[in-house]
């Protein structure tokens, strides 16, 4: 591995609703944020897709979604079912986008659970898509305004929060950073909703360039990701 520090900003929950929609493309667009993971059974799903092809350089990725807030949509403890419908979900997405996802993750981290990791292991190594959590990439999760249940703290989300976390905790080596920018939409309700509007900020704020360029980052998306680690292992 290289001595560079490549990072991925990756926005999920892409398709869950309008405004978090519109938001993540707005990080985009004016942000740092470089990929996306997408659900494929909820309310805007259709305008999710529609905006991956206004929006071709945001990479797109599978968002598996089991639990949609506190609603439970598959009973994950069988690993069976958590099998048949990791499977359902990668197959609508080949349905809606015509194309593979650039990598496959998921809500609430259901693929972390014991009953559901080997069917996500199983799809990753299939497809030889990366899984977050998988090496070489390494999860960075600390972006985040709701550590505790329903309470949001701002400072967490605060660009001072992410620029700690930059300087403080990157080494050399591939990192995807986890974030939830999105707009407020009234007819939406979840428990993290308007910090959303708060991380959107921190991601769009033109210092944080300034930040990365700093420390010599270098943002790829999860679309470039081979060719990073082929270029990087001297392939």
């Amino acid at each position: 591995m290289s001595e560079e520090k490549v990072v991925i900003f990756n926005a999920d929950d892409f398709g869950y609703s309008s405004g978090i929609t519109r938001g993540i493309v707005a990080a985009h667009l004016r942000g740092v944020v470089t990929s996306t993971s997408c659900m494929v059974n909820t309310p805007a799903t259709e305008e999710a897709v529609e905006a991956s092809r206004e929006n071709p350089r945001l990479a797109i990725g599978l968002h598996v979604n089991f639990t949609n807030e506190a609603d439970r949509l598959v009973a994950f403890e069988d690993p069976a079912l958590a099998r048949t419908e990791v499977r359902r979900q990668f197959d609508r997405f080949l349905s809606l986008f015509g194309r593979l996802p650039t990598h496959i993750d998921s809500h609430q981290h259901v693929h972390r659970i014991d009953s559901c990791r080997e069917a996500f292991l199983e799809l990753a190594q299939e497809t030889g898509l990366h899984l977050r959590d998988q090496s070489p990439v390494v999860y960075k999760g600390g972006f985040y305004g709701q550590w505790e249940y329903g309470v949001f703290d701002p400072e967490k989300v605060s660009l001072p929060a992410l620029e700690r976390i930059i300087r403080g905790e990157l080494g050399p080596g591939l990192y995807e950073f986890c974030c939830h920018p999105g707009l407020v939409d009234a007819a939406f309700h979840a428990v993290y909703h308007a910090e959303r509007e708060h991380e959107l900020a921190t991601l769009t704020d033109p210092r944080l360039r300034t930040i990365l360029g700093e420390e010599g980052i270098r943002l790829i998306s999860f679309a470039e990701l081979p060719e990073t680690i082929r270029d990087s292992d001297g392939g």
